[in-house]
């Protein structure tokens, strides 16, 4: 996410971190090209121009004056300007209701909506602890019904049945009050997909949000539509009173023009954003760590929260037993790390979450992808017990069958076994003493030159206190 405007902001305000002091001339040449990178990533022109307008103001005001460092404060700037344009903080739902509380879904076909109400449904029960129950009302597509159930099972929350002959009033009150006797805390209805110009279809769905009094109404928009996502947006929230947004497909959104757009043309927050098609592949939206992902300068919040969410604590502290102990780390540990760095969304999704990832997963996209994780579990699956266990049996012989098995290359298979070698070596000093202080540093000398934060601008504001904790 985000890919093209990281490249072109790191790259734009490298060069003003390099000034002695801040002048209007200098301010101005890089406000036009962070002016022409918010376009490029298709960025709405009213969003650009006030933007532009609000850092221009503060950076050529006091704030930059009584600085010692120009290039950091202007940076500061920039950052603050991207959250206030997203809306600051995460606005959660609200579920201060009488049970049970009814969220409505609408959007257009194709946005993944059905996708997102399993993933909400799923969030709900994990995080907020909440019972769900899901229901669909779209009565054009029996196809849309089923694979609300096929979801509803998989991220086992409760379906309410339905069929086309339904109306999809009748359907969602006769959901709400099988809730009500099951004591359910969540109702999300799942709505067809429909045109803001389509008069039938938007009346269809005004009296539906009449007669059910949803407490929240979110709009469901694809990130890759870029601008028109928010256009969009704002065209239902004139007939349907929304209460909030949910971005789907950011990953796969190099621009990042809906995500700064929608807030400001609609007024109305962004909630959640999918970053992927899996059913855990939904976060709530947080300015202020999309900024910072936005410039270069990692999300360590949302990387911590996936580590405690998705890390399979069991096996993590067996693990470390097993090190503790000065029992090696073998291949089967190693196809443990793989699996759960998946389950984290992969490699690519892990270094955007870093400081100074930002602008080197560009460079790193041929050599880093998660294709590569893949092909190295199908690898150490083809292996036996033994081998897995020692791998340092894996000779000629072996290493052929091992290659047909797999459907790879030997050059693959060395490959794999130098890189577990690497990590081999890495956990070896990370269960020795004050393992952690030389496995960073080891991790940094494997790192490219300049991945310390944003070229010359020395450490990222609100790392430098995360690093102390």
């Amino acid at each position: 996410m985000f890919e093209n405007l990281t490249e072109r902001l790191s790259k734009t305000l490298k060069n003003i971190s390099g000034k002695g002091r801040l002048t209007e001339d200098n301010i101005k040449s890089t406000l036009r090209e962070v002016r022409m990178a918010l376009l490029e990533a298709d960025v709405a022109l009213p969003v650009v121009k006030e933007f532009i307008k609000a850092v221009k103001k503060r950076a050529v005001g006091r704030e930059v004056q009584k600085t010692l460092n120009p290039g950091q404060a202007f940076l500061k700037i920039v950052q603050s300007e991207l959250e206030l344009a997203m809306g600051e903080v995460n606005e959660s739902l609200n579920l201060a209701t009488q049970p049970p509380a009814v969220l409505l879904m609408a959007g257009l076909q194709g946005a993944g909506k059905t996708t997102s109400v399993a993933k909400l449904a799923r969030l709900l029960k994990n995080k907020e602890k909440k019972s769900v129950l899901v229901v669909s009302v779209d009565i054009y597509r029996p196809a849309a019904i089923k694979q609300l159930e096929t979801l509803a099972t998989e991220v086992e929350v409760e379906f309410f049945p339905s069929d086309i002959s339904q109306k999809p009033i009748d359907i969602a009150n006769a959901a709400i009050q099988h809730a009500k006797k099951k004591f359910i805390d969540v109702v999300i209805v799942d709505t067809a997909g429909r045109l803001h110009v389509d008069t039938d279809m938007m009346k269809e769905i005004q009296d539906l949000h009449a007669a059910i009094s949803p407490i929240e109404t979110l709009f469901v928009v694809d990130a890759m539509t870029g601008q028109d996502a928010a256009n969009t947006a704002k065209a239902f929230n004139e007939m349907l009173p929304l209460t909030g947004i949910i971005l789907t497909k950011a990953d796969g959104d190099a621009r990042g023009g809906a995500a700064l757009s929608i807030r400001h043309i609609t007024g109305k927050p962004i909630k959640f954003i999918g970053m992927g098609e899996k059913v855990d592949a939904l976060e709530a939206f947080h300015p202020d760590r999309i900024a910072s992902r936005i410039l270069g300068m990692g999300d360590v919040l949302s990387l911590i929260e996936d580590l405690e969410q998705k890390i399979d604590k069991k096996k993590a502290e067996k693990l470390a037993k097993k090190l503790k102990k000065g029992k090696g780390f073998d291949l089967e540990d190693f196809r443990d790390q793989l699996v759960q760095m998946k389950s984290m969304g992969g490699m690519t999704s892990m270094m955007e979450k870093l400081p100074g990832m930002g602008q080197m997963s560009a460079a790193m996209k041929g050599q880093v992808n998660d294709k590569a994780t893949d092909q190295m579990e199908v690898i150490i699956n083809s292996m036996t017990k033994k081998e897995r266990a020692k791998p340092e049996i894996i000779k000629g012989g072996r290493k052929r069958r091992i290659a047909t098995g797999s459907g790879t290359q030997i050059q693959d298979v060395n490959k794999l076994l130098k890189q577990f070698t690497q990590m081999q070596k890495m956990m070896k000093k990370m269960s020795g003493k004050g393992g952690m202080r030389k496995m960073m540093s080891s991790m940094q000398g494997m790192l490219p030159p300049g991945m310390g934060g944003m070229g010359g601008m020395g450490t990222p504001p609100g790392l430098s206190n995360f690093r102390k904790k």
